[in-house]
């Protein structure tokens, strides 16, 4: 079976690594797109290198532009990627633009879609990540839920595909990758010793001016030190709206460029506890390997079971509200449950899943 592996993101490269790894240890036969959506290669080229993977076989050089431009443009090139390649089977990770066209592509060409961390759901259509990751477990033929309760949501909703419940990979990427991290990781800044981890760059953040100046409050009403590995794109939408210099001159505030793997898996470790409205860091830190506290800077979450282990608690971007829930950790002892997740062998699974497919 001649197997097609898309990427865009960095979240994508990570959380495929394991599965690419057991691929090879199979001898499949398998190629690696890179759409190129994450396009500054701090977020995309980086990753490849550290994680000993192979480089892309194809990029495909999508970049930035609006929801409709970037999808349109990464399913124009990976329908002809697969057409070239003889492709008859499409795997897809998450929920970006890139997993959309992935899984559309490969529909309409009726090459089977296989989609790794199937069954997630915020419910929160603003977002435009709950559209892809919907569309894409209804155009799948294998569908690899991360727990029994992203395999309860596919069943109720009746998708057509195979459901597979496999854990997740992002805690087989932090079990095989912590230890070299930490051997390995190369900071080309002063780490501080007590800081907190900041991270968001999500659109219904970033894009809102509103919001931008409550995420100021809550960095200035935080006394510790405060590591912020700024987006591109966040960047861009502070300075936009006349507020970088703003968080530049926030007391305690580190502003830094898009970190590689190893980087910001020992940030993540070391920090006190982190502030994010990425998806995939409420899932990472569950990892025995990180174990931490993250608060994240949304209304609504797809990653409810990290929420019921104690490790993700989800509290918008009010700063009243984040700046009391941040408070109570800090006063109070915390006891977080076991990973959710699984047990680092996601990846194993889904392909011997594929293979025996």
């Amino acid at each position: 079976m001649k197997i097609a592996v898309v990427v865009g993101t960095r979240p994508e490269i990570i959380k495929m690594s394991p599965v690419v790894r057991a691929l090879k240890e199979r001898d499949a036969d398998f190629y690696l797109i890179h759409t190129g959506q994450h396009y500054d290669p701090y977020i995309s080229d980086i990753f490849f290198k550290e994680l000993g993977l192979q480089r892309p076989d194809i990029h495909l050089a999508v970049g930035s532009g609006n929801q409709g431009e970037q999808t349109g443009r990464a399913l124009m090139g990976l329908e002809e990627t697969f057409k070239k390649n003889g492709t008859e089977l499409v795997l897809v990770q998450g929920d970006t633009n890139t997993v959309l066209a992935g899984a559309l592509a490969a529909a309409k060409m009726g090459i089977k879609v296989g989609h790794v961390e199937a069954g997630l759901r915020s419910y929160d259509l603003r977002m435009p990540e709950e559209y892809n990751r919907r569309l894409t477990d209804h155009l799948s033929h294998l569908l690899f839920a991360p727990t029994e309760q992203s395999a309860d949501i596919l069943r109720n909703e009746m998708v057509p595909g195979e459901i597979h419940v496999t854990g997740n990979t992002v805690i087989d990427a932090c079990d095989q990758n912590m230890e070299l991290a930490q051997d390995n990781a190369e900071f080309d800044f002063y780490l501080p010793g007590d800081f907190v981890l900041v991270t968001a760059h999500r659109a219904e953040n970033v894009d809102d001016r509103s919001v931008l100046r409550q995420l100021l409050e809550i960095f200035e009403g935080i006394p510790r030190n405060k590591v912020y590995p700024i987006h591109p794109r966040a960047e861009k939408m502070f300075k936009k709206a006349g507020l970088y210099e703003r968080l530049k001159n926030i007391k305690g505030m580190y502003l830094l460029k898009p970190q590689g793997y190893f980087e910001f898996l020992v940030m993540m470790k070391r920090s006190r506890y982190i502030l994010t409205d990425s998806g995939g860091i409420q899932e990472e830190v569950t990892s025995p390997s990180i174990n931490k506290k993250v608060f994240v800077l949304r209304d609504s979450t797809e990653r409810p079971e990290a929420v019921s282990s104690g490790h993700a608690q989800v509290v918008g971007t009010d700063p009243d509200t984040v700046l009391r829930a941040i408070d109570h950790f800090e006063q109070n002892k915390w006891s977080p449950g076991i990973c959710p997740y699984g047990d680092g062998k996601a990846g194993e699974r889904i392909v011997g899943i594929i293979m025996s497919d």
